[in-house]
Formats: C-alpha cells, structure tokens, sequence
C-alpha cells in the first residue's frame, strides 16, 4: 500500500517539473565552433584540412510587405420611404489606401439585391462603382423602391463589403 502511495507521489512530483518547465524560455545555443576536417585520400591516409578564419557575417534585410485594400468606413443608410416613393441614395466607400492601378480591384457586397421588409419581394437594390483608383469610392448609391415595401415601420439589414481582385 506505500509503495503505490510513493509512486503516485513520484508521477505528480515529476509532471510538475515537466510543466515547470515547458514555461522557462529557451536560451539560443552559441553556433560550433568548426574543427579540423579529417578525410581520406586516394592511399588511405588521412589529410587533414585546416580552418584558416572564421567570422560571423551580418547581412541587412529588406522585405516589400503589401497591405491588402480594406474597406476602413462604416455605411450607415437611414431613409424615410413614404408610400410609392422611390429613392437613390449615395454613399462613399474609403479604402484603407490608394490603390496601386485602376481596375484592378472591385468592391464585393455580401448581397446586393435586398428584401428589406421580408415579404419575399426584393426592394432594394445596391449598386456600386466598378471605378477602384481612388482612396475614396464615389458614385455608389442604394435605390429603393417604394411600392414593392408592404410592411410599415423600421427596418435593418446588415451587408458586409469587402474589397477582391477582378478576374
């Protein structure tokens, strides 16, 4: 019956130390340093090859990093649709950079036919410039068609916008 005790003991006491010391950061090791080469020739005797210097050679880095095109502006939409009334509202898009050349990039909306009121008939609809060369995009406007809205009162829709590469 002690000898289980003591071994359990033994088993916590070393997982312990195994978790203790998964914590303790790594210390780089200090690269060798090269040794006489010793290899055989054509007679089987030895040649011995020495170093003649060593040194430690630095060497400067310089990396491109491209940074995606994100959108970096938050839309807010608020209208006052009354009866029949049909409505375009403009909006702008700001990019988180200019982009490197124009028709590159486009604007993908997560949905750009909508039901707003969800009656099952689309009535509103997102339309957005193909043009992507300035930080800024302009000429985007969301058009609303009164009359195919059936149900009074407010309502939200949430699109997302992300920015993608054309084909």
């Amino acid at each position: 019956m002690k000898k289980i005790i003591l071994t359990l003991c033994f088993l916590i006491n070393f997982s312990i130390l195994i978790a203790v010391e998964g914590f303790i950061p790594m210390l780089p090791l200090l690269p060798a340093i090269p040794t006489n080469k010793v290899e055989q020739g054509e007679n089987g005797e030895p040649i011995i090859r020495k170093l003649i210097s060593s040194g430690i050679l630095e060497v400067e880095l310089k990396a491109e990093v491209i940074v995606p095109l994100e959108v970096i502006s938050d839309v807010h939409i608020k209208a006052l649709v009354i009866d029949d009334e049909n409505l375009e509202i403009p909006f702008e898009v700001e990019l988180n950079r200019k982009p490197e050349a124009a028709g590159i990039y486009r604007l993908n909306f997560s949905k750009t036919t909508l039901d707003i009121d969800d009656d099952g008939i689309i009535d509103t609809e997102i339309f957005a410039s193909k043009n992507t060369d300035n930080k800024k995009i302009k000429n985007n406007y969301v058009k609303i068609t009164g009359k195919n809205i059936s149900k009074e009162g407010t309502h939200k829709k949430r699109v997302y916008i992300t920015v993608e590469v054309n084909d």
